[in-house]
């Protein structure tokens, strides 16, 4: 499994685990465990969860997956921006907190950005750190002028992450904010890589025929496309086994150049500034 560094030193799984849709119902909820707990086994023990998702049922069938392997994975959480008043950081982390039945978050994102000022999330965000609650934070669906407030501010150095969509058909990110990021050394983690719509993506005749040619699955193409750049964290999900060892197999799968041309011809990359692509 390749690792991309986050900016505190650790290093995480460049290929990780979402849990969108998951927690939703309740005859689902093993199944889902047993494929998050494959995924780490298989190395992907980054499982990036939200208070949101399942109204908290997803963080409860992660708490179901880490039974026991705790100590093995990197536990991403997020908190709604209603949520994100520095009093309310607190309570809705700990309202995570026991519904993963673990003592820490990994790392703590603000879902998106809402009424609190972001300078009060931040310092709710460095409270929960310095009391050991959460060991990193960072941000979700921010474009570059948010990117630039937060990193202004006298904590913003720990930003550790911006989670926003990235795949071959929307690669808005790549104009300005994918190379800011870069510079300033804060990792993209890509929700989605493989679309809302998933069936419509992997229908697309580029991937499927690049697939053909290498022997992998349009899916695995489009993961490790995302991944190319070095600092971008992919986090599909998948409930089942086949798809999870399908996801787990894509952090090993190195695009050629021609490959790439053929993507870029089809998917064209951003020629202006776009905002940011939320489905």
């Amino acid at each position: 499994m390749r690792t991309v560094a986050l900016p505190g030193g650790d290093t995480v799984p460049a290929v990780g685990q979402g849990t969108w849709n998951m927690g939703e119902r309740g005859g689902d909820t093993a199944r889902e465990a047993d494929a998050l707990r494959l995924g780490a086994d298989l190395g992907m023990t980054l499982i990036d969860t939200a208070e949101m998702y399942g109204s908290g049922g997803a963080e409860e069938v992660v708490a179901r997956a880490a039974k026991g392997i705790r100590d093995r994975l990197f536990i991403v959480s997020k908190v709604l921006p209603q949520n994100a008043s520095r009093a309310g950081v607190a309570a809705a982390c700990e309202r995570s907190l026991k519904r993963l039945k673990t003592d820490r978050i990994d790392l703590y994102l603000l879902h998106w950005r809402g009424s609190h000022p972001v300078a009060e999330t931040v310092a709710g965000f460095e409270a929960l750190k310095a009391a050991g609650k959460i060991r990193y934070w960072g941000v979700s669906n921010f474009d570059v002028a948010d990117m630039k407030e937060v990193t202004g501010l006298p904590a913003g150095a720990a930003c550790a992450t911006d989670q926003v969509l990235y795949h071959p058909g929307s690669r808005g990110i790549e104009f300005d904010l994918l190379p800011w990021c870069a510079s300033s050394g804060v990792p993209i983690m890509a929700y989605s890589p493989l679309g809302h719509d998933t069936r419509r993506l992997l229908r697309s005749p580029v991937l499927q025929a690049i697939a053909k040619r290498r022997g992998d699955t349009p899916a695995q193409v489009a993961i490790a496309w995302g991944l190319r750049s070095g600092i971008v964290i992919s986090i599909p999900k998948a409930a089942d086994a086949a798809h999870v060892r399908e996801n787990a197999a894509a952090a090993g799968l190195e695009l050629t150049e021609d490959d790439l041309a053929e993507i870029d011809a089809a998917h064209k990359p951003p020629q202006r500034k776009q905002a940011l692509d939320l489905l």
